[in-house]
């Protein structure tokens, strides 16, 4: 008790010494712009424009147009604003490496009292299984369809499609309607070329769950990319209701808007 005591008493002054210097200001003076924001912005639009590359979605004139000017408008603008840093980043900054201090100080030392003989002061973060391990696992219980998915984003991970392919075969053979597995099998399909049989996996998911997102996702871009953008739209309005979080959400928007222009919806 007395510890918790002390603890509290010593982050109080912390964080009192920290704003000490700036108590007697009456308002926060303005921020410049945070140059960080045009750059993440920058990154997420580069990170579609390739995802939209490799789809075969755009041509490689206006890839290459559309890079030039987003990489133009968030990076030439970085060097014409201030490096300081604003003065609210400044005290919070000292006010977190204040209490930071004084909780080191305070806690390391249980902490270490109470660690286990021989392991470290910070402990050490879990890795996930290696491909090696999944693959060992996999032929010692063919029928276990989660190391077998695992397995396959592994391959998919080191950019060996077509033994992620049979890993999803292989799951589709104990299990048809394996979700997972038709979508992974069906992205794959699109990737390498086969809009026929990704929009057929596709199509199998949606039979089975009709507001699947990573489905209703593939099956919106194989029509998007055959030129049918009515039934384009008409299937990623209902992915928007289901994916707002999706990972490709910000990619769809783009073709969702071009694909209405293009429909005239």
């Amino acid at each position: 008790m007395s510890e918790a005591i002390v603890l509290v008493v010593a982050l109080a002054a912390g964080g009192w010494l920290a704003l000490r210097p700036f108590l007697g200001r009456a308002a926060w003076p303005d921020e410049p712009p945070d140059a960080h924001d045009d750059v993440a912005r920058a990154v997420s639009s580069l990170r579609d424009l390739e995802f939209a590359r490799a789809a075969g979605t755009i041509d490689a004139a206006d890839e290459a147009r559309l890079r030039a000017r987003i990489e133009a408008s968030a990076f030439a603008a970085m060097e014409e604003r201030p490096t300081s840093a604003p003065v609210r980043t400044l005290v919070v900054g000292a006010l977190v490496a204040g209490v930071a201090a004084v909780a080191v100080v305070a806690l390391l030392p249980a902490s270490a009292g109470d660690r286990a003989p021989g392991s470290t002061i910070t402990g050490t973060v879990p890795s996930g299984p290696s491909l090696a391990s999944l693959e060992d696992k996999a032929r010692a219980a063919p029928n276990d369809i989660p190391t077998r998915l695992a397995l396959a984003d592994a391959y998919e991970d080191a950019d060996r499609a077509s033994d992620a392919a049979e890993q999803y075969k292989a799951v589709l053979a104990i299990d048809a309607e394996n979700v997972p597995a038709l979508n992974g099998l069906g992205l794959l399909l699109f990737r390498a070329g086969s809009q026929d049989g990704a929009l057929l996996a596709a199509e199998r998911v949606l039979r089975i769950r009709p507001r699947d997102a990573d489905a209703l996702f593939l099956k919106g871009l194989v029509l998007y990319t055959q030129n049918k953008y009515a039934d384009a739209v008409a299937v990623w309005k209902v992915y928007f209701e289901v994916g707002e979080f999706h990972s490709a959400a910000p990619m769809v928007r783009t073709l969702y808007e071009d694909a209405k222009r293009k429909s005239g919806s």
